[in-house]
């Protein structure tokens, strides 16, 4: 049976990385999938998932408006896939959760979902919400603050390297810009200031 699933976490918990290797264990085993990766996110290259690890492989790109239950389905349609993989899926529009959900119902692939759950003031991402509210299971991938703690939380930090404490929700960056932190540790460096 068919589900979608929403794998999340908060920067460097290697999603990628994991998502790279369900992918590839589909493969070793003859079958196909369909990757698709947030087109504004070019960090690893134009239209490819890449973990910090090193390892990466092509993938489709989606724009925000595209429909993606058509792009999943004009992928069916040209032949098998027994799972899609959705990288940087916090960058989703709410509509476009809808249409993974339907793709999952209606056209029974199996969908995996990996991204960010909440941005660097403790906000969910629009996608990430619609993902918690639709996803049929949801998995935590695990990292760890400085302090040896689980970090659910990332703080962005700006070209000195002071944490930034207001912006927009989208900065695309690596390691050079998003520390993630437990929510004490968060809270001390953002001082808080995202608090209601």
């Amino acid at each position: 049976m068919a589900k979608l699933y929403f794998n999340y976490s908060t920067m460097n918990a290697g999603k990628s990385t994991v998502l790279l290797q369900a992918s590839h264990n589909y493969i070793e085993r003859g079958m196909e999938t369909y990757l698709m990766i947030a087109q504004l996110d070019n960090r690893a290259g134009e239209g490819r998932v890449g973990s910090r690890i090193g390892i990466g492989a092509e993938a489709d790109t989606f724009a925000p408006s595209e429909n993606l239950y058509d792009k999943i389905k004009a992928r069916l349609d040209s032949g098998p896939c027994a799972c899609v993989f959705v990288d940087e899926a916090q960058f989703l529009e709410p509509e476009q959760v809808w249409q993974l959900a339907r793709a999952v119902d209606d056209l029974r692939v199996p969908i995996m979902a990996y991204g960010l759950r909440v941005d660097f003031l403790g906000e969910l991402f629009p996608g990430s919400a619609a993902l918690l509210a639709l996803a049929d299971e949801m998995r935590e991938v695990r990292t760890i603050c400085h302090c040896g703690k689980k970090a659910t939380m990332v703080v962005r930090k700006d070209e000195n390297g002071q944490v930034s404490r207001s912006g927009d929700q989208i900065v695309i960056g690596g390691n050079d810009r998003y520390v993630s932190l437990c929510r004490r540790h968060w809270r001390e460096e953002m001082g808080d200031t995202a608090q209601p």
